[in-house]
């Protein structure tokens, strides 16, 4: 059996020998490595910046874009509502137009027509027969089929060719109901 007897103290190590250790060994890799974020950092913020620069450029090619094409908005913004106008005055007279050709293919061949108002509340006309009957039948045919939301006869009075008469039609529906 081998005895070993180490007769030599350890030394105790002072905290500025170790603090000097650590700083010499480890201390070199921490302020690399915080060196290499504060690069990153740096050129992250320039990455940013460039874009902030560039999206206020863009916003300010937009803002160029639109007040340059705003004549044009408001232009095409009136021929909208002239368009528009124009539709609506076409459907009145299209609406207008199929009221007139309904009441004329109902319209009785013993009755004569006299005096045809349109106005944009209805159509209003006078005529003439010689027999009350055909004015009631063609009353009666107008209000069964519905086609006309109100349907007034006027005036009837008698005159040197018959029976005159005059018929108010307002709200006309082109589909009946």
């Amino acid at each position: 059996m081998k005895y070993r007897i180490n007769l030599i103290t350890k030394k105790k190590e002072k905290v500025v020998d170790k603090l000097i250790y650590f700083m010499l060994n480890y201390l070199r890799y921490i302020l690399v490595i915080t060196q290499i974020v504060v690069i990153g950092v740096f050129f992250y913020r320039f990455k940013i910046d460039q874009e902030l620069v560039d999206l206020q450029e863009s916003t300010e090619q937009k803002k160029e874009i639109v007040q340059i094409s705003q004549p044009m908005i408001i232009e095409a913004k009136k021929q909208a509502f002239k368009l528009d106008e124009s539709r609506s005055i076409v459907n009145k007279q299209s609406n207008t137009l199929s009221a007139i050709d309904y009441l004329l293919s109902l319209f009785p061949e013993s009755l004569f027509l006299s005096k045809l108002k349109l106005t944009n509340d209805g159509i209003t006309f006078v005529g003439v027969t010689t027999d009350a009957r055909t004015v009631n039948n063609f009353l009666q045919r107008l209000r069964n089929e519905a086609r006309f939301r109100q349907i007034n006869l006027k005036n009837i009075k008698r005159s040197d060719q018959g029976l005159e008469f005059t018929l108010e039609f307002a709200g006309f529906n082109p589909s009946p109901v």
